[in-house]
């Protein structure tokens, strides 16, 4: 009997530890949960600054929307190829045989296949040995902790805590942020709220049609992939899909059915049918529903797309593109993720908001000063599919390129957290631009340079310096201001991404047609009177300086300027700094790159600390 107590004692004890084992903490610095475009570029970001990162995700790939999602063709940022994005992209360069090769349908210049971009983010993050990737892992609930976050995740049907310093949301849809207790909102602000004219007078939670993707395949002329006809099946439905007006052009319809799908050719005889005139856009918002809602939902999306598959085989004759078998890993052949344009916006310690991307220097904060990634994508959103949402014309809706302020990724109230992809703190509207692949990217870029400064110098998020995190991106080649005409090649790259940042010398915005810009133009000449009107925030000698005309600056003059503020330095000097940096004037006259050099040199502009609103300090 004795014997049969100790044995059924020592059963309990292994049990007991097999199970306390099971329940043990994994300790982290950095948890990133959500390896979508943001999660991969923070995890990169991070591990590249020496700092121990961990990445769950609930599939087996990187890249989110971009891949998981089959999304895979960039919109935007074409010319500012910043940070991570420009990366990825060179990746792809080198992958395919150069930019010519991705350029394979007219709506980006950058196409893929789905899992040839799953491939590079994987091998970009290998690259890294302070990062790990759990794939196939589901977080299941956070806690917050004296240092940081307990997360339970489930990997291997199997529960199991992390312990982290430092919490990044790179969810779809802000998930995370939601258990966490951040407030956010869902859907479309009132103006009252966000200063918006062209918000609606009322908010309500209408949000963009999601899209789940399909790539197709050509299997050659003669094969016959047409799919077994869809339930609910109806052709009328799909009718208009051959409308490939462009409505940033302000073009007449041109019904045009090898054009539409033209529109997102891919490498290697593919098609990725992401097309919202009468296409597989569908309307869900699906975003407070449990995980098993969201599932059941999305199975009508799926069929929508199938049901768009069909038509294009039958309707149009394309029964020689079948869903294609070498790109997801999924019984039905579809993507593992729908695409959401839209997700949960925190409520952060700054909301950008369409007078901030619309004119970014003649708002009362100066928030373009805290920018950490940038964009030129238009304000677009997709309600084709539901009525109610198209209140706000949005083609009307003109805006320069733009950057996106740093404290749009911290909550407020929340420590030990920072959010990105697409639930970062933006309005409604300024969602339209900011949801793009190159920002989220960037984005991520952002949040994993946030999360190791914070883990290096045992801070929390909001007491971040702004202009640390931003040197750790022009490190990176990380674009902070959005100069179309300055690119990382450029050897006073870092320099005029830094004064252009102080609002010293500022940018000059052109909203134009689906790649809107801001110009430095680094080779034109400064009057006396643009600089000192920019140097005053900074220097209060010059609040009664009016010695300045608005001639051009000579070195002269500029010697003149630079001693009012109390640097003594000759003429000849500063040409001789010039002729240093390998620059030349065409003229007496000094260029803006010139000045950018000179200042950066003697007065040190970007290294005066800023507020997360970019109010200098």
């Amino acid at each position: 009997m004795t014997v049969k107590k100790n044995v059924l004692l020592l059963l309990l004890l292994l049990i007991s530890t097999s199970f306390l084992q099971a329940q043990q903490s994994i300790k982290t610095n950095i948890l990133v949960v959500g390896g979508g475009a943001s999660g991969s570029a923070a995890a990169i970001q991070a591990a590249g600054m020496g700092v121990n990162t961990l990445v769950v995700e609930e599939t087996a790939w990187l890249g989110g929307m971009l891949t998981s999602a089959g999304v895979s063709a960039i919109d935007g940022d074409h010319k500012m190829p910043s940070g991570i994005w420009g990366e990825f992209r060179q990746q792809l360069y080198s992958y395919y045989g150069g930019p010519n090769a991705v350029a394979t349908g007219w709506v980006s210049n950058t196409l893929f296949e789905p899992h040839v971009g799953n491939a590079v983010l994987q091998k970009m993050v290998a690259a890294e040995n302070k990062v790990q990737v759990w794939f196939n892992t589901k977080w299941k609930s956070v806690r917050k902790t004296a240092s940081g976050w307990d997360v339970i995740v489930e990997r291997n049907k199997k529960q199991q805590t992390i312990a982290t310093d430092i919490l990044v949301d790179a969810t779809e849809l802000g998930d995370v942020m939601a258990a966490a207790g951040v407030h956010y909102t869902i859907g479309m602000d009132s103006k009252y709220d966000t200063g918006e004219e062209q918000a609606p007078e009322k908010a309500n939670n209408i949000v963009q049609d999601l899209t789940y993707v399909a790539v197709l395949k050509d299997f050659g002329k003669n094969a016959d992939k047409t799919i077994r006809k869809p339930e609910g099946y109806d052709p009328a439905e799909f009718s208009c899909s051959c409308d490939v007006s462009d409505p940033a052009s302000f073009d007449s319809p041109d019904n045009n059915c090898h054009k539409m799908m033209q529109y997102g050719r891919l490498p290697n005889n593919k098609y990725m049918i992401n097309w919202p005139k009468c296409g597989n856009d569908y309307y869900l918002n699906i975003i407070e529903k449990t995980p098993g809602q969201r599932e059941d939902a999305l199975r009508e999306a799926k069929l929508h797309t199938l049901r768009f598959v069909y038509y294009l085989q039958t309707v149009l004759g394309y029964k020689n593109l079948g869903l294609a078998d070498d790109e997801f890993p999924t019984a039905d052949k579809l993507p593992m993720i729908p695409y959401h344009r839209e997700s949960r916006r925190m409520d952060g310690l700054v909301r950008l908001s369409l007078p901030y991307v619309a004119t970014p220097y003649d708002n009362a904060q100066p928030l373009y000063r805290t920018g950490i990634a940038v964009g030129d994508y238009p304000i677009d959103h997709h309600h084709e599919k539901n009525k109610d949402g198209r209140l706000i014309d949005f083609v009307k809706i003109r805006v320069p390129s733009y950057n996106v302020p740093m404290g749009s990724l911290i909550p407020k109230g929340i420590d030990g957290l920072i959010v990105a992809e697409k639930s970062i703190s933006v309005t409604n509207i300024v969602n339209g631009a900011t949801r793009l692949q190159p920002v989220v990217l960037q984005i991520g870029q952002a949040a994993g340079a946030m999360a190791a400064l914070c883990v290096q110098q045992h801070v929390q998020p909001k007491e971040l310096d702004v202009r640390q995190v931003q040197q750790q991106l022009l490190k990176a080649n990380g674009y902070v201001m959005p100069f179309v005409d300055v690119n990382p090649a450029d050897p006073q790259f870092e320099i005029i991404q830094k004064i252009g940042a102080t609002g010293i010398l500022r940018g000059a915005g052109v909203p134009y047609q689906w790649a809107n810009q801001t110009w430095f133009y680094p080779e034109q000449p400064v009057s006396g009177y643009e600089l000192v009107k920019g140097l005053r925030p900074y220097y209060t000698s010059l609040k009664n300086y009016w010695a300045a005309s608005g001639e051009m600056l000579t070195a002269e003059a500029l010697a003149v300027i630079l001693k009012a503020i109390g640097i003594s330095v000759s003429a000849s000097q500063l040409q001789n700094d010039i002729k240093e940096a390998g620059i030349t004037n065409s003229d007496k006259y000094l260029s803006r790159r010139a000045i950018a050099v000179l200042l950066d040199k003697y007065a040190h502009p970007f290294e005066r600390k800023i507020s997360i609103t970019g109010e200098l300090q």
